[in-house]
């Protein structure tokens, strides 16, 4: 049975690779780059996230081979990149775990063995980074910016001070703004902190006043914005 899985894999990923010599299979026109359009460097397009594992007796491994044949059409055959969290929404460091694997070609593998005292891994789930066509009219990343620190007030992203320094970097009209600490990459909904400003047309401000602990954490912001056709 793994010897059949292993050659159904190893035709699919050969007839991908091969289709745009052959013609064979041809590709739809909203997975096709757009030669017209302009993709600046900063902006990612993302997919949705997927978890096809549990951390069993050996862990969470969230391959990339099986996503891929799994959602065909939903995951590009070449990420540019790949973010794994646990389901709970957070990044990898602030877990804080020994992870094995964490690449676009192989994906994401935690191994229970790696892990101190006996400790299982969590339960992971993965995204790809495409190239933005592939997103169509969906969403895309701006990249993460950090202007200010909390040493004063508060730690102030305001996406109007953001345009004046990062000039062109960030669409006209954000959709979405994501906030996380810039040194785990928490979430900044997970930090339990209070928010003065968290939207995406304003932008983001910590103040400390607001905060038990007098002081907030240190925060980078990126904006989703809609994706050129």
């Amino acid at each position: 049975m793994i010897k059949l899985l292993s050659v159904a894999i190893v035709a699919a990923l050969f007839l991908e690779s091969h289709q745009t010599v052959h013609q064979r299979v041809p590709t739809p026109d909203r997975f096709k780059p757009k030669p017209h359009c302009d993709y600046p460097t900063h902006i990612q397009c993302w997919t949705d996230w997927f978890d096809r594992d549990d951390p069993s007796l050996h862990g969470d491994t969230e391959s990339f081979v099986y996503h891929y044949l799994e959602n065909l059409g939903k995951i590009c055959f070449e990420p540019q990149d790949i973010e794994a969290t646990t389901l709970s929404g957070l990044s990898v460091a602030a877990a804080g775990e020994v992870i094995f694997k964490n690449d676009v070609t192989s994906g994401f593998v935690c191994r229970n063995v790696d892990q101190p005292k006996n400790k299982k891994c969590s339960d992971y789930r993965v995204r790809f980074s495409c190239h933005p066509p592939f997103c169509g009219g969906g969403v895309c990343w701006s990249r993460w910016f950090d202007r200010d620190n909390p040493s004063g007030t508060g730690d102030w992203e305001l996406l109007s001070n953001l345009r004046k320094e990062y000039p062109g970097k960030i669409c006209e009209y954000p959709l979405y703004i994501e906030a996380v600490t810039t040194d785990t990459m928490t979430p900044a909904i997970s930090t339990g902190e209070n928010f003065y400003i968290f939207n995406p047309t304003q932008g983001f401000v910590c103040r400390n006043k607001d905060q038990r602990k007098g002081m907030c954490r240190d925060y980078k912001v990126r904006f989703g914005c809609p994706c050129k056709n």
